[in-house]
C-alpha cells in the first residue's frame, strides 16, 4: 500500500509538472531576441539641482527580432515587456554610483515588430538622493573625486516573456551622461 501511495504521488507531480496551459500548449517557431534599436531625446548632460526629481528619455524603441527568419511567426512569439532596468558605472575616476532603477511597465513587442516607451525615467528621487549626485546638489562637487562633473555610463535593459512563456531580455544599451551641480 505504501508503494501505491508513493507511485500515485509521483504520478500526480508528473502530471501537474507536464500539464498544458492554454497559452503555452503550442511551441513558437524558434524564439525571439529583444533589441534596443533607437533612442530619441537622450540627455547627455544634466544639472543635478535643476533636474531633480526626474530625468526621462523621450522615446526608446525596442525591436522583437525572430531568431529564425525562414520559419513562420506566430502570436506566441510576441513579447510582453514587463520592466526595464537602468544601471550605472563611472566613466571617470570615481567609484560611487546611483542605485539601480527598475521601472515596471506593460507593453507588447509583436514578432518582428517594435515597442516604443515614451517618457521613460532614467533617474528618479532615489538616484538623486544617493552619492555621487546628492554630493553635487549638497556640496557642488563629488566628495569622492573632488570634481564638479560626474560622468556616468548608463545601461538600459528590457525584460519580458513571450506569450509561450519564455523569458526574454535585451542586451544592455549604453550612453554617457554628465551630471553637474
Amino acid at each position: 500500500m505504501n508503494r501505491f501511495v508513493k507511485l500515485l504521488a509521483l504520478t500526480l507531480v508528473a502530471v501537474v509538472g507536464l500539464g498544458c496551459e492554454s497559452r503555452t500548449d503550442k511551441v513558437d517557431a524558434g524564439g525571439v531576441i529583444l533589441s534596443v534599436t533607437d533612442f530619441d531625446g537622450l540627455p547627455i548632460s544634466i544639472s543635478a539641482s535643476g533636474s531633480f526629481p526626474l530625468v526621462q528619455v523621450e522615446t526608446i524603441t525596442v525591436t522583437n527580432v525572430t531568431r529564425n527568419n525562414s520559419q513562420p511567426t506566430s502570436d506566441l512569439m510576441n513579447v510582453e515587456i514587463h520592466s526595464y532596468e537602468v544601471s550605472f558605472t563611472r566613466e571617470d575616476t570615481g567609484t560611487r554610483v546611483p542605485p539601480v532603477l527598475v521601472n515596471h511597465i506593460f507593453g507588447i513587442a509583436p514578432a518582428n515588430g517594435t515597442f516604443t516607451l515614451d517618457g521613460g525615467p532614467i533617474l528618479r528621487t532615489d538616484q538623486f538622493n544617493h552619492a555621487p549626485i546628492k554630493d553635487l546638489i549638497d556640496y557642488g562637487r563629488d566628495t569622492e573625486t573632488n570634481t564638479q562633473v560626474v560622468r556616468l555610463k548608463v545601461a538600459i535593459q528590457f525584460f519580458g516573456r513571450t506569450l509561450s512563456g519564455d523569458p526574454v531580455a535585451s542586451a544592455p544599451a549604453y550612453f554617457t551622461l554628465e551630471v553637474f551641480p
